[in-house]
């Protein structure tokens, strides 16, 4: 239900995972949308498995109950050992959120045609017709009174039902504590290329307009900056807003120790050659012939004798890994016309034999799991669906495809923000060490 829009905040997802642990909540039924009607209600939500519903009353409460059991209206009550009923902390009950667990061998659900949901005849939701209703009975199923849940306001404004879906094992494991951000970037700060031929890694940063290549750019500088930052010009429009060659470094703070990283943004690739660089220019970056601040000339490449053009250049000028930058919200990542212009570069940098990764950002815009808590990144089906599929689009092995998302809306740092961004820089470190190994063995 894209247009659907859910009451429950990110601070609310995160509340409800200490009670469901990481579980994925896909909304069934909204009342404000669907209807206050409890057959609409059934016809939404019966056999449908372990469910969450959570009400929303005037006073600002959010509270509801969990089963286990499938709703139906079979007439029947049903036990659930594993159900509870909740309320979260929020201004108006602060604090950490509030379980109630069911009476062993009580009636966790009752089923009915005529009403919604209805945890033990004590907490019910869209009764014989009327909007939305809650309803506290004796005897209980749960141990509680109204103050427990909604603060004595039992009038719900607001009635959601989720389909709560247990998660697998991760695709990818992650350590996603704040010790974990600060060794991630220890490991950054702290390396040395391989051998002696170059200071630092230098990463040329290639993908369509509006592909994100810009935002990475200021994201890897909040890191080392430790505030968000926008170094790098972001545009919004269908043109690049890149229109030169530029290189960053980076450093701790406004006088700390330079990283050994060096970050090379170009225009952004198009269909046609007129908005967009050319590939010539991009393997002339790539061999260190192309001299920091270039402005490109869509119509005319740089050759050996453009005034500013690097002639002899050296290990440390040249670019020793690529980093294709891909906007996984896009419903189709690559046209038929961009694959082919990317296959053509990667086939001459292969030639080069520089290692070639793929950044995939906007991972939060593409699911909601993840746009609720990033760290379900490596949960997602529709990311691993998304690494799959620019996987084979450009031949690239999924170990070399990094989701990543980009500081473009904040303006604080965010831990889970940050590791995805510092894992990709150690797994580029690691490549363009490679690079350099194979580079002094050929010598």
């Amino acid at each position: 239900m894209p247009d659907v829009k859910p009451w429950l905040t990110t601070a609310n997802r995160k509340e409800l995972s200490q009670l469901l642990g990481k579980v994925n909540l896909h909304l069934l039924y909204k009342a404000r949308v669907h209807g206050f009607r409890a057959d609409v209600f059934h016809a939404k939500c019966d056999k449908q498995g372990p469910t969450l519903t959570v009400g929303y009353n005037k006073a600002g409460y959010v509270f509801g109950g969990y089963t286990s059991k499938d709703f139906d209206t079979s007439g029947f009550d049903v036990k659930d050992n594993k159900a509870f009923l909740f309320r979260l902390s929020d201004e108006k009950a602060e604090g950490t959120p509030k379980k109630l667990a069911i009476n062993q061998g009580a009636e966790a659900i009752c089923n009915h045609i005529s009403c919604g949901p209805n945890f033990g005849g004590i907490l019910q939701f869209l009764v014989k017709g009327k909007a939305v209703v809650l309803q506290l009975k004796f005897p209980q199923s749960y141990n509680l009174y109204e103050r427990d849940l909604s603060g004595c306001d039992i009038d719900p404004v607001e009635c959601e039902v989720y389909r709560v879906e247990e998660l697998g094992a991760p695709w990818r494991n992650v350590t996603w504590t704040t010790n974990r951000r600060q060794e991630l970037l220890g490991i950054v700060r702290s390396y040395r290329p391989y051998g002696n031929s170059a200071s630092k890694v230098r990463v040329l940063l290639i993908g369509p307009v509006g592909g994100g290549k810009s935002s990475f750019i200021n994201s890897v500088n909040s890191n080392f900056r430790g505030h968000v930052t926008n170094r790098a010009l972001i545009g919004s429009g269908l043109t690049s807003t890149t229109t030169m060659y530029s290189t960053y470094t980076f450093r701790g703070g406004k006088c700390g120790i330079s990283a050994p990283l060096i970050l090379c943004d170009t225009m952004g690739l198009a269909e046609d050659t007129e908005s967009g660089i050319r590939t010539d220019d991009l393997i002339s970056i790539i061999k260190g012939h192309v001299p920091n601040k270039y402005r490109f000339n869509p119509t005319s490449p740089i050759h050996a004798d453009t005034n500013s053009c690097i002639k002899s250049a050296t290990v440390a000028e040249r670019i020793h890994c690529v980093a294709y930058v891909i906007d996984a919200s896009k419903l189709t990542m690559l046209s038929p016309e961009m694959k082919k212009k990317i296959h053509a570069i990667q086939s001459q940098i292969n030639q080069l034999e520089i290692p070639q990764i793929v950044l995939l950002t906007k991972v939060d815009k593409e699911c909601p799991l993840v746009a609720n808590d990033l760290e379900m990144v490596y949960h997602s089906d529709l990311i691993v669906n998304k690494v799959t599929e620019i996987g084979q689009q450009l031949g690239i092995p999924i170990s070399y495809i990094i989701p990543v998302k980009n500081y473009w809306s904040d303006h604080e740092l965010d831990n889970a923000t940050d590791i995805l961004i510092l894992s990709a820089l150690v797994q580029i470190l690691r490549y363009a060490d490679d690079y350099f190994e194979n580079l002094d063995a050929a010598c």
